[in-house]
């Protein structure tokens, strides 16, 4: 069981870049995260936490470097092409967007990508042999978690019998793979899920305005750098709905969302996924 998803990454990338144990830190280890989102990343809080495990201070003797798209999939280009021409000796990337971006750039530095699923999605052949020049931790709890989330939501609410469940096609195959999950749990209980693409924030406007009219009994959000980005635009617009709405992440919770079901990121980060909902 994974105690710990960014401890270990810290693992991982330290042994990337060889440097020696934590007990003689080599100096001046460069690495660099691309992020899809913005500037708000409370989980690298945890990242640092197991650098200084392992005796490893950012600024003393490992240098780290920070990018973000800010949610522009065309900003990722130039900033993967900014990245390679740094003689980096690692980069680290949160989307499958960002990974395939920092490739084209250059197939030569090492990319740990995490947070998604970097099997899935293509990028390496497995975990313990991935191949090429990507490798790295996925936080995914299992391949039915979005099915599990409509089992908790009927279980909170176990009058509601159809769920609209937004999701975003251009997140490729994670995106196809929470639909799918998503789609086997509906089935097994009896639920009717439509689907409803969100590429952009207009789109996710355009959404809530038609489930004003059609009244689902509850809403299901999985995740993904948009809904993620917007996530206090579509908790505000889910309210207005007066329904129940089940979210991936705690995040949302936070905003003021109902309740949420999924991996937990803080400091200690466990395996198991955890339920948050507002009191």
């Amino acid at each position: 069981m994974i105690r710990k998803i960014l401890w270990r990454l810290a693992i991982l990338l330290l042994a990337h870049v060889q440097l020696a144990p934590a007990q003689h830190p080599v100096k001046n280890a460069r690495i660099e995260f691309l992020f899809f989102g913005s500037r708000d990343q409370p989980h690298l809080q945890s990242f640092h936490h197991g650098l200084r495990e392992l005796g490893y201070i950012e600024g003393n003797n490992i240098s780290i470097e920070y990018r973000y798209a800010g949610g522009k999939s065309d900003a990722l280009p130039s900033l993967a092409a900014e990245l390679a021409a740094l003689n980096l000796d690692l980069i680290v990337t949160t989307t499958p967007n960002a990974t395939r971006a920092v490739l084209r750039a250059s197939g030569r530095v090492p990319i740990v990508a995490v947070g998604f699923d970097p099997i899935a999605t293509g990028l390496a052949k497995s975990l313990a042999a991935p191949g090429g020049n990507v490798t790295g931790l996925s936080s995914r709890a299992g391949p039915d978690m979005e099915g599990k989330r409509l089992d908790v939501l009927k279980e909170a609410f176990p009058k509601i019998s159809a769920v609209a469940m937004l999701w975003n096609p251009e997140a490729a195959q994670l995106a196809q793979l929470a639909l799918d999950s998503a789609k086997r749990g509906a089935k097994a209980l009896g639920i009717q899920l439509r689907p409803f693409e969100v590429k952009s924030v207009d789109d996710i406007d355009r959404t809530f305005d038609q489930l004003k009219k059609l009244g689902p009994d509850a809403v299901l959000i999985p995740g993904g750098p948009l809904l993620t980005l917007n996530s206090q635009r579509i908790v505000r617009l889910a309210a207005e709905l007066r329904v129940p709405a089940m979210y991936q992440t705690r995040k949302f919770v936070e905003d003021g969302g109902l309740m949420a079901y999924g991996v937990a990121f803080p400091i200690s980060i466990s395996a198991r996924p955890s339920t948050s909902t507002r009191s």
